[in-house]
């Protein structure tokens, strides 16, 4: 419910303020419920199934989007090219289906979620994507349809108890990758009173830290990170092109020199949207801003009302504007390279051997 009610992110979760100090006592409330639901699982009353394949988590301990669905789109190309079928299983935000549903690049982003549909499209429905809320679920339907899958990747569900932990193969969770961004952790504390759906501490196999924002030291690791395995991801951004045409492209250096910057609107709907306006000024890219909530949907009317001859959006956001035929609305994509040192890690615990198959 606290996550509904702050599709964007307040100004007190980033500081121990006045405001958070006064909802201090309801993060407790909530710090509680996690330890106690923790000391069920713990004991075995809460029945957890184990994945019959490797399944990695790509989740978030802060509220918001941090840069997961590009990580999840590398992982399953890398991993497609070292030889694995990957599949990939969503919550599917906002989508309200009855069962397990799969995601093609035509599907319809209002009934299935915008990030499936993004991964379908930059992806060219070469993985089957499936969602759900219970992945569990998702899993099932997706080894029945596509039982030649062996990796599953789960974007988000880091707090999915349904999903159960180590060891590999019997828990059915082999690796949890917690996704970092430049505004790190805020305050430090739980919801309501902070941006953290869990504590900062908690365990996990490795952080991605993704690129700042700009004047945010918080993206380097901290003192909770001393010794944990982190690595840092660059993406850059790719060719532009535009919405309604794909094959007409521009680069960002031809938009920066055509176009003066109040000529130039830059427009995105996700967790941090700081994120894309600050990519977009380290290559030449100036003009105005308009940060929306995350998953926000757009209309025609909404870009009409913009006054500018240019209007760059994110990969995320174009896939609910396919009926949009405004000429001015140019698509910036995010290509994102994996260390190589990240990947041979992996794969080291991917490829350990199932304890429950014996060679008689």
């Amino acid at each position: 419910m606290a996550i509904s009610l702050f599709r964007k992110a307040p100004q007190f979760w980033e500081r121990r303020g006045p405001t958070a100090l006064l909802l201090w006592p309801l993060s407790w409330l909530y710090g509680l419920v996690l330890r106690a639901r923790k000391f069920m699982q713990d004991l075995g009353l809460i029945n957890r199934q184990a994945s019959p394949i490797p399944t990695i988590i790509v989740g978030n301990i802060r509220v918001g989007g941090t840069g997961k669905t590009p990580i999840v789109i590398a992982l399953a190309q890398r991993l497609s090219q070292l030889g694995w079928k990957p599949g990939i299983i969503s919550r599917g935000y906002g989508s309200t289906p009855i069962s397990p549903i799969q995601v093609h690049g035509n599907s319809d982003p209002m009934q299935v979620g915008d990030e499936p549909v993004l991964i379908a499209q930059r992806t060219h429905d070469q993985f089957p994507i499936w969602v759900f809320p219970k992945r569990q679920k998702s899993i099932k339907a997706l080894l029945k349809n596509s039982p030649e899958v062996n990796v599953i990747i789960s974007d988000d569900g880091l707090q999915h108890s349904g999903l159960a932990r180590w060891p590999a193969r019997e828990g059915g969770r082999d690796i949890e990758f917690v996704v970092r961004d430049g505004r790190g952790e805020g305050n430090r504390f739980l919801l309501p009173a902070g941006p953290l759906r869990e504590p900062a501490s908690r365990g996990r196999d490795a952080t991605l830290l993704t690129e700042s924002t700009g004047g945010n030291k918080s993206g380097s690791p901290e003192e909770y990170f001393e010794g944990r395995r982190a690595f840092t991801l660059l993406g850059t951004m790719g060719c532009p092109y535009q919405l309604f045409n794909h094959s007409n492209t521009k680069t960002l250096a031809q938009i920066a020199e055509q176009l003066l910057p109040s000529k130039i609107t830059a427009v995105a709907a996700l967790g941090n949207p700081q994120r894309f306006f600050y990519a977009l000024r380290k290559q030449g890219i100036a003009g105005n801003c308009i940060a929306m909530p995350d998953h926000a949907t757009y209309t025609p009317e909404f870009f009409s009302a913009i006054q500018a001859d240019c209007i760059l959006i994110t990969e995320k956001d174009a896939v609910k504007c396919a009926a949009i035929t405004d000429e001015r609305i140019w698509v910036v994509p995010l290509n994102l390279n994996l260390p190589d040192n990240l990947v041979d890690w992996m794969q080291s615990i991917l490829q350990r051997p199932d304890p429950y198959c014996y060679n008689l």
